[in-house]
């Protein structure tokens, strides 16, 4: 019996584009009608319904990274494949973030995006509340805060990389346990699919809260001035990020080949829920469940996708190597070869584990500046533009951590079967 035709406002991705117009069009409408206060208003209680989808999402991750990783540890059934699977994810991943570092690197050198720029209408006081956040910053603190001190708390407060250390430990001595250790693995399997489950009632919401997302930025933002003032930024940016989609899809196709354009359909919802709520953590349980049904084992998605929440953020890293030397272009500060290179070293460590804190980006690029003599404060230059750019990189973030986790898959003999449904 044929299956009805779904109709087309059915369909989530065409829900989310819509959403993200109609936030503009009404976003707009508000900065241009209303008064800076009225909109600055209207702008905080739109934004509810982007705060609201976001709560949801999070209030899902910590139960599905721990419980997914920890399935996916134990069912690889040993510590060799768990190693040899981990080594090679680790490999694609720091490969990968060296690309994206050196993409950013190469292109901000190239147009200079800073030289030239004029200063003197630049607000620094709302760069405060990211460089008090850089004061603490150091790598003896990194190192003690990728290690939990409590699992409670860490999935508490949704810190992906902590939890993503105790699952792997969890998952181990599970696997070394063997059939002792097949009730426990066999409970979190289950409550991993009711988890899933609980993820198609939450995305049902993504369209109302990428539409709340896009409003409240358009109501507050002058689109002609930020456009006029940030256009060789913005442009510039947009040059390097485009190069990476370039370099991501190629790679795609040369280890997927034809199956990289079902990858695409596959992940296109997930790539605009993270496009417009700016979060690539707000698509991790969708992008779970597409890449099982893409034919991914379920196994190495449970591995493989938590680890690259911590490690792969390629348009993460992209940007902040391109934003740090912005900033140094801006003030006038010339950076030889070598220090650049040395600064995309400590980019490439500081970077890990950002996912799911808010503009973690700009506190790695403030720190990062402090260590080089960069003023701090140069944050304050690109924080009226970051959102927009921060749409473009947390899309990017879905596509690299989607092909990495199915290039991964098939080197690990993946039957690719056919999968039907949508």
């Amino acid at each position: 019996m044929e299956q009805p035709r779904k109709s087309l406002f059915s369909n989530l991705t065409f829900q989310i584009i819509l959403a993200m117009l109609l936030g503009a069009v009404l976003g707009i409408y508000i900065h241009n009608n209303l008064s800076p206060e009225a909109a600055k208003e209207f702008s905080g209680y739109i934004k509810m319904l982007a705060t609201i989808f976001i709560r949801l999402v999070q209030m899902i991750i910590s139960p599905l990274v721990f419980t997914t990783l920890v399935v996916g540890i134990a069912k690889l059934g040993d510590i060799k494949a768990v190693g040899r699977i981990g080594g090679k994810a680790l490999g694609w991943f720091f490969t990968a973030s060296f690309v994206s570092l050196l993409i950013g690197l190469f292109f901000v050198n190239l147009l200079e995006p800073g030289v030239g720029l004029n200063l003197s209408d630049v607000d620094l006081a709302s760069a405060s509340e990211v460089t008090e956040k850089t004061q603490h910053f150091s790598a003896q603190n990194f190192i003690e805060h990728i290690i939990p001190k409590s699992i409670v708390e860490a999935m508490a407060t949704n810190e992906i990389l902590q939890i993503v250390i105790f699952s792997i430990f969890f998952g181990l001595a599970a696997a070394s346990i063997g059939d002792f250790a097949k009730p426990v693995v066999h409970a979190l399997d289950k409550t991993s699919h009711i988890i899933l489950k609980m993820v198609n009632y939450v995305m049902a919401f993504a369209p109302l809260g990428v539409f709340g997302a896009i409003a409240a930025v358009f109501a507050v933002r002058d689109l002609d001035d930020l456009l006029l003032t940030y256009i060789k930024y913005f442009g510039s940016f947009m040059v390097g990020i485009t190069s990476l989609w370039i370099v991501l899809l190629l790679v795609g196709y040369i280890f997927l080949r034809g199956r990289m354009t079902t990858l695409l359909k596959r992940i296109v919802s997930p790539l605009f829920i993270a496009f417009g709520t700016t979060s690539s953590e707000a698509v991790f349980p969708k992008l779970t469940e597409e890449l099982e049904r893409f034919g991914v084992r379920d196994r190495i998605v449970s591995f493989m996708l938590p680890l690259g929440y911590s490690f792969n953020l390629d348009g993460s890293m992209m940007y902040m190597t391109f934003a740090s030397i912005f900033i140094a272009q801006a003030y006038g500060i010339d950076l030889s070869l070598g220090t650049q290179m040395t600064m995309l070293l400590v980019l490439m460590l500081t970077s890990k584990g950002i996912a799911g804190v808010p503009r973690a980006s700009l506190v790695v690029v403030a720190a990062t500046c402090g260590m080089f003599n960069i003023p701090i404060e140069g944050i304050a230059l690109i924080l009226p533009i970051d959102h927009f750019c921060d749409m473009f990189r947390s899309a990017t973030n879905v596509l690299g951590n989607a092909l990495a986790t199915s290039v991964v898959g098939k080197w690990e003999d993946n039957p690719d079967p056919e999968i039907t449904g949508t």
